[in-house]
């Protein structure tokens, strides 16, 4: 059960301040920023990247273009590392430099900057300098060894970083962009002018790594939206049209769930070098048959998720549910782990640590609740642990089976002592009740001027109470979704909806009057646009 909670109370006035207000925007300064963004205001300085550490890394990689040193940019296998690898490698590409992008096995190689990584780069022949793309803030032993192989590294980075750095050259490091975000304006300055390309890249890493859509980030997607609409890559282009997106009417729920999973799948199963050969190919041909892999491996992807989550669940029932959610196995993909904690959270709202067992490791994801930082939990038992990085949301780590039953008992001690009542509550935001007669175009036409939406920018809610259900039909495979026409208590107004996931549990029957929380979409049929409610609880 949802416990919902009210922002603010609607009077009268202009209902974008109400909703600025509720997002901490009360200034008029802040608001004009908001509703205003500029490019030029993202700079290094305002997301806090130590100026003396960012001048150390741009001497040192103006020092390897000059010179012909060999370069290897040392991506991620996401969204977020894959699209900084092409940032950078590109930019520096288009300097002359000698420089290679290369994204790590997740399979053989593991998770960011590693001893073997840097081995099978050595293979290939001599190397002097490593940037790293979206990790690198917590390999230390990695960054020793390639100093001990007279290799220098610079990290970029925007994870959450330990107590003791890594021995780099330089670290450009912040945690308020994703790490493409920090490559982007690593490019800008060793461009030395205000070109702003990449911003489509940067805003599929930005949306798919879920970070939150204000400040610097949102002024990011918010032009780079555009950019990726108007996008001329043909990769990107192959992609879009095989995922049968309107490239006119990309936004962030397209990137988010469209796109993002498409990219991520070939990391999570195969080799994410494909998800960059696309967004970097300038031949057709191979554009198409990128585009393709891409979405048969999602389609792989999605059947290995369902089955995990199925087993995962049928785990969780069989044992009394506790504070955590700890389940490992053998029968996991490593790729898919991260997808099954995270479902595993919306389902039971409890933080889940889910686990792909090897012969002798064992590769973790772990996600949370709001509230409940997950990285500096899971390193209350750094100890028994090879490894561990990540956000307050979202981290991972590597663990030595015969160390399972003992780290199961400690995490499961700690977050008995550590995870309180409000961190397990369930609280759906309302920005405000709204009187039937503002649910129309005007209303949504307001509301836009506060997109992109995302983390920490939600699409604003709104309750309206008193709403007589008219007609009432199940729809979408298996029935799960309901479509209704809700009339307005003086019976002038009648409103479609549509609330997705709710047909199979819900109750509710022609003649009901209910309290509906929801958020203004709108629906083209026939040339005209049309205004509907997508139901997000009733009651």
């Amino acid at each position: 059960m949802k416990k919902w909670q009210v922002e603010s109370k609607f009077e009268s006035g202009d209902i974008v301040k109400i909703l600025l207000k509720n997002r901490g925007i009360k200034t008029k300064k802040e608001t004009n920023d908001f509703l205003n963004p500029k490019l030029q205001k993202v700079t290094a300085q305002a997301v806090k990247i130590n100026d003396r550490q960012l001048k150390s890394a741009l001497q040192r990689i103006n020092k390897a273009v000059e010179n012909k040193e060999k370069i290897i940019i040392f991506g991620d296998y996401d969204v977020d590392g894959i699209c900084g690898t092409a940032i950078l490698w590109e930019t520096l590409n288009a300097l002359g430099a000698d420089v290679l992008p290369y994204i790590p096995s997740r399979f053989e190689e593991g998770y960011g900057l590693s001893e073997k990584g840097i081995e099978n780069l050595l293979k290939q022949g001599k190397l002097d300098l490593i940037i790293t793309v979206d990790n690198g803030i917590v390999a230390n032993d990695a960054v020793t060894f390639a100093k001990k192989n007279g290799i220098d590294v610079i990290i970029t980075d925007h994870h959450v970083s330990a107590k003791t750095l890594p021995d780099a050259f330089a670290i450009v490091h912040t945690t308020l962009l994703c790490g493409a975000g920090v490559a982007w304006l690593l490019a800008q300055k060793l461009l030395k002018t205000a070109q702003f390309s990449h911003l489509e890249l940067v805003t599929l890493a930005t949306i798919a790594d879920l970070v939150p859509l204000t400040g610097a980030n949102r002024i990011l997607v918010y032009f780079g939206i555009k950019a990726l609409r108007e996008t001329k890559r043909i990769g990107l282009l192959a992609l879009i049209n095989k995922a049968g997106i309107n490239r006119e009417e990309i936004d962030t729920y397209e990137i988010g769930h469209i796109l993002a999973p498409r990219f991520n799948a070939m990391g999570r199963l195969s080799s994410a070098m494909d998800s960059l050969r696309l967004i970097c190919t300038s031949d057709k041909k191979k554009a198409e048959k990128f585009a393709e892999l891409l979405n048969q491996t999602n389609l792989e992807r999605q059947q290995l998720t369902q089955e995990a989550l199925l087993h995962a669940k049928s785990k969780v029932e069989k044992q009394s549910i506790k504070k955590l959610i700890f389940i490992a196995s053998d029968s996991y993909q490593q790729g898919i782990v991260g997808l099954v904690a995270g479902r595993m959270v919306e389902e039971f709202y409890l933080p889940s640590i889910i686990l792909s067992k090897g012969k002798k490791y064992s590769k973790a994801s772990a996600r949370s609740v709001k509230g409940f930082n997950i990285v500096e939990f899971l390193r209350t038992a750094a100890d028994l642990l090879v490894d561990i990085g990540g956000h307050p949301m979202a981290a991972g780590f590597t663990v030595e089976n015969s160390k399972l039953e003992l780290l199961e008992k400690k995490l499961y001690e700690a977050a008995r002592k550590l995870l309180k009542k409000e961190h397990l509550e369930r609280i759906l935001r309302i920005d405000l009740e709204l009187p039937t007669d503002l649910i129309n175009y005007k209303t949504y036409e307001k509301i836009q001027q506060l997109a992109p939406f995302g983390m920490s920018n939600p699409e604003p809610t709104f309750l309206t109470k008193g709403l007589t259900i008219q007609s009432i039909r199940a729809v979408g495979k298996d029935g799960r979704h309901l479509k209704l026409s809700l009339q307005s208590k003086n019976s002038s107004q009648i409103f479609s909806a549509i609330a997705f996931g709710i047909g199979e549990d819900s109750k509710i029957k022609i003649g009901d009057k209910v309290d509906v929380v929801y958020t203004i979409e709108t629906n083209i049929w026939n040339g005209y646009k049309n205004i509907e409610l997508k139901i997000k609880d009733i009651k």
